[in-house]
């Protein structure tokens, strides 16, 4: 058995690659870990809208009682709710079961602390240790010794509903709000807040029926949102996706507002407001460099990291910095929370968009952002170490940048999954970049792809 953990938790194909009895071991070894310090420890378990969400919830469950944890079912609810909510109750840990941005048929298993953080690689990894060694914690554990479980879906809900108007100080009266939740685990909460605060909410992907989660809808695919804005003449349109830990911004015109310029928007407020903690933001190395130059020109630091979230949040973390992310909305307010939150994401750009008095077309435009171009080449072997040491690649990437003279980059990263190079590179024209790319990515693989 290889490493069980990804970038995000444990995920594949459920009752295929995660199976009930992974996610039983999985809940017997993750309380075992994470509950060593109390004899019973309390553990908050959420899930999406997924078809598989009950089987490997009950599966789980299982496993944490067998162990002795007590679980308090918190039913279909956002992943940072999760997060909060341990915090809230001052558990010892919480669990999501969801997959994310990810097709139905996936799923996954991710753990929070007891602080509501994702947990670090060396916690992973004795979790994993107890399942590949085939290490039964507590095993032949009786009696009174069992865990019990508790539902408490509704009380959770109206929680972290609370804890969401608690974030935001300003109405949103005669707004009209296009709001999109991928059919995934927002549905019910999202739509609320904004009414709560309002404004009047247009509903899409709110209408799971377990397989239909992120199925050409939500922030991965903002086409129906942009079409419904544009019809509906509303003031702007919001998008999460099934876990709702990422959003997409939709303006009055149907335009996306992606993740960074999203951060950028936010960070102005926060800067203006002298809320902007070190005078940093915090993004990864694909944020666009029109995202760098914005920052800068307003007396502001990056902070770069690499692609992932829990590296946006460590360094946020290190640094004290409290706003970061990535170009696909996926957006830390470390004042507010301790994962990307789709909902607060929102919240706090609706409250930008109202203090500036202006529509979100507008204070879009004041960032400009660089055409990127994306292009993947195919190695074989040791292909994803050898071509950094390459002098004929080196160089290649040196005359490129050189022609570009300080108004673009070149970015050579190999896939974590699968065996690719891949190759990113910005400027102001996209066709000379794209054959740029192109012809990088095909010396790449001439040398590395036999």
């Amino acid at each position: 058995m290889g490493r069980l953990f990804g970038t995000d938790g444990v995920r594949g194909v459920a009752n295929s690659e995660l199976t009930p009895e992974l996610a039983f071991n999985l809940g017997k070894a993750g309380a075992s870990v994470l509950g060593e310090s109390r004899k019973n420890p309390m553990i908050i378990i959420g899930k999406d809208t997924r078809v598989s969400g009950d089987m490997l919830e009950n599966a789980l469950t299982a496993g944490i009682l067998a162990v002795g944890g007590n679980v308090i079912k918190v039913g279909v609810i956002p992943t940072p709710a999760v997060a909060y909510l341990v915090r809230h109750y001052e558990a010892q840990a919480g669990v999501v079961i969801s997959a994310s941005h990810n097709p139905f048929e996936y799923n996954g298993i991710k753990f929070f602390n007891s602080e509501g953080f994702k947990l670090d690689d060396a916690i992973e990894e004795k979790i994993e240790d107890l399942i590949i060694r085939g290490i039964d914690p507590n095993a032949h554990m009786t009696g009174e010794a069992l865990g019990t479980c508790m539902e408490g879906e509704e009380n959770a809900m109206e929680i972290y509903r609370r804890y969401l108007l608690s974030t935001i100080d300003v109405r949103l009266d005669g707004m009209t709000v296009v709001m999109d939740c991928a059919n995934g685990a927002s549905y019910k909460v999202a739509p609320r807040v904004y009414r709560d605060l309002g404004a009047r909410v247009i509903s899409i992907g709110c209408s799971p029926n377990g397989v239909n989660i992120n199925d050409h809808i939500g922030s991965t695919h903002p086409e129906k949102l942009q079409q419904k804005v544009r019809e509906e003449h509303a003031d702007i349109g919001l998008a999460y996706d099934g876990d709702a830990d990422r959003l997409i911004v939709v303006d009055e015109n149907g335009e996306v507002i992606d993740g960074d310029k999203t951060i950028c928007i936010c960070a102005r407020m926060l800067k203006d407001d002298g809320k902007l903690a070190k005078n940093k933001v915090t993004a990864t190395v694909m944020s666009n460099l029109g995202f760098h130059k914005y920052i800068e020109k307003m007396g502001a630091d990056v902070d770069v990291t690499d692609v992932g979230d829990r590296y946006v949040l460590e360094a946020m973390l290190k640094s004290g910095c409290v706003i970061g992310g990535e170009q696909s909305g996926h957006i830390i307010f470390r004042d507010y929370s301790t994962t990307g939150d789709g909902a607060v994401s929102s919240l706090q750009f609706m409250k930008a968009l109202k203090r500036s008095g202006r529509k979100p077309s507008e204070l879009a435009a004041e960032i400009t952002l660089y055409p990127q171009v994306l292009v993947n080449a195919r190695v074989t072997g040791d292909g994803k170490t050898l071509y950094k040491k390459d002098e004929e690649v080196l160089r290649a990437v040196e005359i490129i940048e050189e022609k570009m003279a300080g108004d673009g980059r070149v970015l050579i990263r190999p896939s974590g999954t699968e065996p690719l190079v891949r190759i990113m590179i910005e400027g102001r024209d996209k066709d000379a970049i794209s054959e740029m790319a192109q012809a990088l990515a095909d010396l790449i693989s001439s040398k590395y792809g036999k």
